[in-house]
């Protein structure tokens, strides 16, 4: 195991903007580290350079005390794990597993046992006679895995591993892979661009835009305390309903539709007039089912979404939406701004699943205000952590 340390490292391509740009960041012993953010955020430049993949511009990586910056992948103790399993197709999941041992000369008796011992972690002892074409993509997967844990490095690198996986499947190996990294506490570094992913693995998440940092930090600080407004619309699963807002007196008004009083402990200290509001899709509730001295907005029911476990209202709000873009991408087209306002809000809001809501029909909703977010419409920073 070892300690990752990122020193301002920099990564710039010729003729094309920074991908990493002056990142610091440090990786502790059995860490495990996510990276997310959308496409064309740098997370899997900043990978591939931990790794050797793509030499750094500037800044230095240091991995158990050693600076590796200059030194070529191999020489890092590092294994990497990629969406694409890169297995060798004549050979059978027992020589896949063994085959970097071969390359290191490792003793014939020692090699197969380390085989049987990671095919037993793994479940794999009854594939080990197969090759890759006889397994299903989650058997090729832990192969994968199985192929990187074999080395017994210092940390392992995976870029997306789970992407090429349908959805139960993706489920069943994140379970897994929780519970491989708690048997072998190996530092990882894990770049995803799914934020369920990011949530449930990480013990921290560094979220990413442009090629910088905007918030490391525990899942569930992420999710509480934002730093900024792209990190509240990024994580969260219905998004941040976010729109253009006014502080005025102790009350927040939105559009012409909605005046909400703002608790004092939710008021951002000195600011009044223009801000962004945020409130997740959970601030509401069927008021119904809902503390009677909430504040009531009755919308009409857009679309409808039951998922059983809970329910999801889309309605309409007479006031300017903030829609967070994806950073840029490597497609010069495809220049996306942080905030792109259109006419009207469309806002999600996550009730109980015993709600009578119904599609086109009326609804009451109760508004939790200690759930209120607010914004810099200028910075784009969290104002209640000021």
């Amino acid at each position: 195991m070892a300690e990752i340390v990122l020193e301002h490292l920099t990564k710039e391509f010729a003729g094309k903007s920074l991908a990493v740009d002056d990142v610091s960041l440090t990786i502790t012993d059995g860490e495990f580290m996510v990276l997310v953010g959308p496409s064309g955020c740098g997370k899997t430049t900043l990978l591939r350079s931990i790794g050797g993949l793509e030499g750094a511009t500037d800044g230095r990586i240091i991995i158990g005390g050693r600076d590796v910056t200059k030194l070529p992948p191999g020489d890092r103790d590092l294994a990497m794990v990629f969406q694409n399993y890169a297995l060798y197709p004549h050979m059978t999941v027992r020589e896949n597993l063994g085959y970097s041992l071969r390359v290191h000369k490792t003793p014939k008796k020692e090699i197969a046992q380390r085989v049987e011992r990671v095919a037993r972690l793994l479940g794999l002892e009854d594939l080990l006679s197969r090759r890759p074409r006889e397994l299903s993509g989650g058997q090729q997967q832990r192969v994968a895995m199985g192929r990187a844990i074999i080395r017994e490095p210092a940390a392992f690198l995976m870029d997306e591993p789970l992407s090429n996986l349908d959805a139960k499947l993706s489920d069943s190996m994140r379970t897994s892979l929780q519970q491989l990294h708690g048997r072998l506490g190996t530092t990882t570094v894990y770049v995803t661009h799914d934020q369920v992913e990011a949530m449930t693995l990480g013990h921290r998440v560094a979220v990413m835009r442009d090629g910088k940092i905007q918030q490391v930090d525990a899942p569930q600080r992420l999710y509480r305390e934002p730093t900024n407004v792209f990190v509240a619309a990024f994580i969260g699963s219905p998004a941040m309903n976010l729109v253009k807002g006014q502080l005025l007196n102790g009350d927040v008004v939105i559009g012409t539709e909605l005046k909400l009083p703002v608790p004092e402990s939710r008021r951002p200290v000195g600011h009044e007039g223009e801000v962004i509001v945020g409130l997740r899709p959970e601030a509401f509730s069927d008021a119904a089912f809902a503390d009677a001295g909430l504040p009531r907005l009755e919308v009409t029911v857009r679309v409808l979404e039951e998922l059983g476990s809970d329910t999801h209202v889309f309605f309409e709000v007479d006031a300017e939406p903030v829609i967070i873009e994806a950073a840029h991408s490597d497609d010069p087209d495809d220049d996306l701004t942080l905030l792109t306002v259109r006419e009207r809000a469309l806002f999600t809001a996550r009730v109980e699943p015993r709600s009578e809501a119904r599609l086109g029909g009326t609804l009451s909703l109760a508004v939790d205000t200690s759930q209120l977010y607010f914004f810099s419409p200028e910075t784009g920073e969290n104002l209640l952590l000021k």
